[in-house]
């Protein structure tokens, strides 16, 4: 028994799926994922490049925040 039980047989409609995270798309399980299909999140190089960039950009401007509402309160 495989780990995706009996009910495979070629058709991919019972293979498990999860969308990712950055885009929604529905990621179907892949061979290659077998290993790591938990931790997988994003569909492609893509959404994970931008979802970094979406979070770093993000990061930067919670610190441009944090700096000038503490020059505000210095004043």
């Amino acid at each position: 028994m495989t780990a995706h039980g009996n009910t495979y047989g070629g058709n991919k409609s019972y293979l498990e799926q999860k969308p990712c995270t950055h885009c929604g798309r529905t990621m179907t399980w892949r061979k290659k994922w077998a290993r790591t299909w938990d931790a997988v999140r994003y569909c492609s190089e893509r959404c994970r490049r931008e979802a970094r960039q979406q979070r770093s950009a993000a990061s930067d401007a919670d610190r441009t925040n944090a700096t000038s509402e503490q020059n505000d309160h210095s004043s």
